[in-house]
């Protein structure tokens, strides 16, 4: 006689971890950031009610996701490493600084230096960003929807920096070989900065660092920006003799 017996009654796919909720009226900063320096892949954190504190979400090592809503102060995301933060509002002083990869996104405006020195991953500004955005980039990727400020991309060493609206005086001064694209116009270049064709495969750059960003924006709008390659070469004739 075979028995029958009924089917393994299956379970139910678990749901996903809902995200960490960290209220800033009633959490100090120090307490967000330790509890993300012990954060594990994969899990998602909401702050709420930042109030514009300094420092939100610093030194992310984990591959986690992390939406602040409302406007975050100075050093927002700074020295992030993998994951993502999403600011849904305006940034001050130095979004980002030292970045080194995984994606940083500010909804909207963010102060100057945003980005500085950072050596890698993408950051994206939908508004406005300030004066000196991407001093000293050292690889990261720079996706502004607005304007720009003056002296922006200063020293930049590697990366790109693309910007959706205009630029500001002494555009990429003292630059070395970062590429910068600009789809309005441009107050003034900075010493050794020229303008320098927009070929094929800078087009297909672009379009997937737009892609990147959620943008729509073409291509085939933007001029491009770089070094002229004088400034950083020996010439005799500018030593000194003694």
């Amino acid at each position: 006689m075979v028995t029958l017996t009924a089917p393994e009654t299956l379970e139910p796919a678990a749901a996903a971890e809902a995200p960490t909720v960290v209220d800033l009226a009633d959490a100090p900063v120090r307490s967000l950031n330790q509890d993300l320096h012990h954060a594990v892949d994969g899990q998602s954190w909401t702050v709420a009610n930042p109030g514009g504190k300094h420092s939100l979400a610093v030194g992310i090592t984990a591959d986690v996701t992390v939406t602040i809503d409302g406007h975050a102060g100075y050093y927002a995301a700074g020295m992030h490493q993998k994951g993502t933060v999403t600011v849904n509002g305006n940034v001050g002083v130095g979004l980002a600084e030292n970045i080194m990869s995984g994606t940083v996104h500010v909804k909207g405006d963010a102060s100057q230096s945003a980005a500085a020195t950072g050596h890698g991953g993408l950051v994206v500004i939908d508004g406005n960003a300030g004066a000196r955005c991407g001093i000293s980039m050292k690889g990261v990727d720079i996706v502004v929807g607005g304007n720009i400020g003056h002296m922006s991309a200063f020293m930049a060493q590697v990366g790109r920096l693309v910007v959706c609206g205009d630029a500001g005086d002494a555009l990429g001064d003292s630059i070395y070989e970062a590429r910068i694209y600009v789809k309005g116009t441009v107050a003034s270049l900075g010493a050794d900065c020229i303008e320098k064709p927009l070929r094929e495969e800078h087009l297909a750059e672009l379009a997937e660092l737009l892609e990147a960003a959620g943008r729509t924006d073409n291509p085939a709008d933007f001029r491009r920006y770089g070094s002229a390659r004088n400034l950083y070469h020996f010439h005799v004739d500018n030593s000194t003799a003694y």
